[in-house]
């Protein structure tokens, strides 16, 4: 039996308790808001905030099984709701991201002790230091997922590019990281007894740094289900690209923006995406010029996704890009980087192309060879489909499975 904790309970946290849960393992799931949308509270809530808590649901889980810590993540939903941009300051402020977490994941451990028969906690990076420390004392297995390569090769890049673009130094803001914060992640990988990764990428950032001695398991995440059948491809006018993502350095944006203004009027570019930093000139400047929507719920990002030729997504770090296989299920082709983890998903030339990343003209001459061969593009989309079938969120759950199963059965 194992207790799965994560503050913000998001995809792939979704599908794993999923998983645990029908393989008769899940003792809790713990989250910082577990959300009944048929309590009665729900009925009185306004749309745009039972919208927003309805995304906190875990319905493939009986809420005698979930447990929350919620007033934290109450407070920084509220202080974001009236702009008090102090509270939630980085690190620093008692609404942050990271006091969220790090007071969620000191709940998570003063409930361990009070667990019978539980052998496993499963948790994620920034949320599991506490949490480990009191499962060794208990001796229980602790299993950690970190869906994002390891931080020295995240600042390695990030100082590089900043020395190579300081204009968008300021949206790459990983590298406000504190000694702290970084230091906590290394503590966390070595309390681990397993690290699951959705990606070689990740699993390759490890091993270049040699942090850990535990077993490293790559479980790549699932797609959702695919359209029934493709969109129609336009054989004129321009090609129709889509970038979906925070709008900042991290994801490459300044080599897409570079690609596309090569082609001029042979496409039209839309970002969906909140701003990284207002502070950056050339992002504000690429804003104006270009089609702009600062956010979309979930399905209207995917209608998004079906009214356009191509995602450009040239990640410079990520663990695995979630957006990419969301494009595949709706028949979007990918242009995108080794660093975005998709190696495993996009093969390069049938459901879009991998590019090197900061190589803007190579993503230009695949936005060329799909501008001036529409037929090529029409089959692409087909690829996709075919992939968004093979790669599905229970191929995920049904691997997930078996690597923790193992993890199980060996004595601790």
């Amino acid at each position: 039996m194992l207790l799965i904790a994560h503050p913000l309970g998001n995809t792939f946290f979704r599908a794993a308790s999923r998983s645990f849960h029908s393989a008769g393992w899940l003792k809790e799931l713990d989250s910082c808001i577990c959300w009944d949308s048929n309590s009665a509270l729900a009925h009185f809530l306004p749309a745009s905030l039972a919208a927003q808590f309805d995304r906190r649901t875990f319905n493939d889980v009986p809420l005698s099984l979930q447990h929350s810590h919620h007033w934290r993540e109450l407070g920084r939903l509220l202080s974001s709701s009236l702009s008090l941009s102090w509270l939630q300051r980085h690190e620093l402020g008692p609404f942050s991201i990271d006091a969220v977490y790090r007071s969620f994941d000191r709940h998570v451990a003063s409930r361990l002790p009070n667990q019978i028969g539980l052998q496993a906690v499963y948790a994620y990076e920034d949320a599991a230091l506490t949490s480990f420390q009191a499962a060794e004392r208990l001796g229980l297995r602790r299993i950690y997922d970190l869906p994002i390569g390891y931080w020295q090769a995240a600042q390695r890049i990030f100082q590089e590019e900043s020395e190579l673009q300081p204009d968008w130094a300021c949206t790459l803001t990983g590298l406000n990281d504190s000694r702290a914060k970084l230091e906590r992640k290394d503590q966390e990988l070595q309390l681990a007894d397993l690290v699951v990764v959705p990606s070689e990428f990740v699993r390759n950032t490890l091993q270049e740094y040699m942090v850990i001695s535990s077993p490293i398991s790559v479980v790549p995440f699932g797609s959702p289900p695919p359209l029934s059948d493709p969109l129609h491809t336009s054989s004129t006018g321009p090609l129709r690209v889509l970038y979906v993502g925070s709008l900042g350095q991290r994801k490459g944006l300044s080599y897409a923006l570079d690609a596309v203004h090569r082609l001029g009027l042979q496409v039209s570019l839309t970002l969906i995406g909140r701003v990284a930093s207002p502070e950056c000139r050339p992002l504000a400047a690429a804003l104006r010029r270009h089609r702009w929507i600062e956010t979309l719920p979930h399905h209207l990002v995917l209608e998004q996704m079906r009214q356009h030729d191509v995602l450009l997504l040239p990640s410079l770090f990520e663990g695995y890009a979630l957006v990419i296989s969301e494009a595949l299920s709706q028949g979007l082709p990918v242009i995108t980087t080794p660093n975005s983890g998709a190696s495993h998903t996009i093969r390069n030339g049938l459901e879009g192309f991998i590019v090197p990343i900061r190589n803007s003209f190579a993503i230009a001459e695949c936005l060329q060879q799909l501008v001036d061969d529409r037929s090529q593009l029409f089959e692409m989309r087909l690829a996709c489909l075919r992939r968004a079938t093979e790669l599905s969120w229970a191929g995920y759950e049904q691997e997930l499975r078996s690597v923790v199963g193992r993890a199980l059965t060996q004595a601790p």
